[in-house]
């Protein structure tokens, strides 16, 4: 979510009836399979585009059944987390997922896109990066302190939350990684290197962990995205180029964008097992899942997406990560009631539809347990692009926003954030993608000061201890004389700032 306009889009106006008392999440337990259990044929078709599904399963006794039962419909299992009762397949058989939901023990089936396992139209992401120019970098040297990173006076967001003055007590603990699950992470990167954890670090593209060296970093041509988030949490403080919100922790990097630029359910439901089972405490997502901008529990496909991620993300919690995720830049409400999407399925034929996102949720943001952060410019009000909701927002975080809506103080002379880029370089970019890992290197913080604490105790402390940031109304970001925005709430949460504005002095101090 790191570009400063629409965020995705989706169609189709779907009734949002559908009773929603499920334990695990959204979904209700059996709602996708609520035709009579019946034997799966002995000969299905395979002559359809061969698509990725995950199947939800009760688990335990009955995952081997399943597992047939995927075989005899025409899928072949890619992978199997056991934990959580997700099967991820592949299969050509049109029906595939409509006949694997009547087999006993299946809960939920869905395709996770619309377009078939072969290369697709490159996603438009829209990431509005800006290169950071060797005369700003000249004139941020000169202006550095002895204790500061040369470019660290262009990164007006670390005093925005009080970094500086926590980097005077703690740099964060090595003890502490934050996977940065994105679109990969070019650990080469000098200011990167120092801090980087291979062993909590993967690509997971397929579904399935691959450990391959290098496997984690963006291929050529590939985006920066997860590169520069990494550089924002924990860009190592070495005399080196900027530093991160926690510069003395670790950072992995665990892929989940395919080379089209795209997240797909399977992918993400991998990052964070993997983050989970290799003892990762934070997470940081910055994306939406796609193809779809809000997938509605009582589509069964879509519905069987949200189910197999809110297993995944509650699984990581129990396992100790706190899930750190971005609001979205499309300037929405996610606590409306009616929210119109035009840009899904975005891997194949948009159609526009109207949601009910309490319904529809956006995920992973919207997920329960997950810390939704919104996004602030250098003048601390809602970033242009942000999205917000009363009840939605957890927090908020510098994230940029266009240098003339806000301008930062001198010496910093750009309204994004400045962090790292492949190949060793540095750029600007704007987003709740960028606010997203300003608040997961806090949660670092107190996680190194609070090692013993769970992530319960975690977010209690982020939220009590982010200062209070009252509604900003009227709302005119460009200043042309209309409201663009409304914001609900007092001043200790609201809809635009949630439980405020993060603190990492706070953090280290409490």
């Amino acid at each position: 979510m790191a570009h400063l306009g629409t965020r995705r889009g989706r169609a189709l106006a779907l009734p949002v009836g559908l009773a929603l008392t499920a334990s695990l999440g959204f979904l209700p337990a059996g709602a996708a399979s609520a035709a009579p259990a019946a034997d799966v044929p002995a000969v299905v078709a395979a002559d359809g585009p061969n698509l990725s599904y995950v199947v939800n399963t009760k688990g335990g006794r009955h995952t081997a059944a399943v597992k047939k039962a995927i075989s005899a419909a025409g899928g072949t299992v890619v992978a199997s987390y056991d934990a959580i009762g997700v099967i991820v397949a592949h299969s050509k058989n049109p029906a595939f997922a409509q006949t694997v939901r009547t087999a006993k023990g299946v809960q939920s089936a869905g395709a996770t896109r619309t377009a078939p396992l072969a290369p697709v139209a490159t996603k438009d992401v829209d990431e509005a990066a800006q290169p950071l120019t060797a005369a700003e970098a000249r004139a941020a040297a000169a202006e550095a302190d002895a204790d500061q990173d040369p470019l660290e006076p262009l990164q007006w967001s670390l005093p925005a939350i009080k970094a500086d003055k926590a980097h005077e007590r703690t740099l964060g603990s090595s003890k502490v990684t934050v996977a940065v699950i994105d679109t990969g992470v070019d650990d080469t990167h000098p200011d990167l290197a120092p801090n980087f954890d291979r062993a909590a670090s993967a690509n997971c593209v397929t579904g399935k962990a691959d450990t391959t060296e290098g496997s984690w970093r963006p291929a050529p041509g590939e985006s920066d995205h997860g590169t520069h988030v990494a550089g924002t949490i924990a860009a190592a403080k070495n005399g080196v180029g900027v530093t991160g919100v926690a510069p003395g922790v670790k950072v992995s990097g665990i892929k989940v964008s395919n080379p089209d630029g795209f997240f797909y359910t399977e992918a993400v439901v991998c990052g964070f097992m993997w983050a989970a089972d290799h003892g990762v405490e934070v997470t940081n997502n910055s994306y939406y899942v796609d193809p779809w901008l809000y997938n509605c529990t009582n589509d069964p496909d879509q519905g069987a997406l949200v189910e197999a991620l809110t297993r995944a993300t509650r699984y990581a919690e129990r396992k100790g990560s706190v899930n750190v995720a971005a609001a979205g830049n499309s300037d929405t409400d996610l606590a409306s009631d009616s929210v119109t999407d035009t840009t899904s399925p975005n891997d194949t034929e948009t159609v526009e539809r109207v949601v009910d996102p309490s319904q529809c949720p956006d995920i992973p943001t919207m997920l329960p347990g997950v810390v939704t952060v919104s996004s602030t410019g250098a003048k601390t009000l809602k970033s242009s692009f942000s999205n917000y909701g009363l009840g939605v927002v957890d927090i908020a975080a510098p994230g940029g926003d266009r240098t003339e809506y806000q301008t930062p103080q001198a010496p910093a002379v750009n309204g994004r954030i400045l962090s790292t880029t492949v190949n060793g370089g540095y750029n600007y970019k704007a987003g709740t993608s960028m606010a997203s890992p300003h608040v997961a290197g806090v949660v670092a913080l107190i996680k190194s000061k609070h090692p013993r604490a769970t992530p319960a105790m975690v977010k209690a402390l982020l939220y009590g201890q982010a200062d209070d940031t009252a509604c900003t109304n009227p709302y005119d970001y460009d200043a042309d004389g209309e409201v663009d925005a409304v914001c609900e709430g007092g001043k200790r949460y609201n809809g635009f700032y949630g439980h405020g504005m993060v603190d990492a002095l706070d953090a280290v101090r409490w």
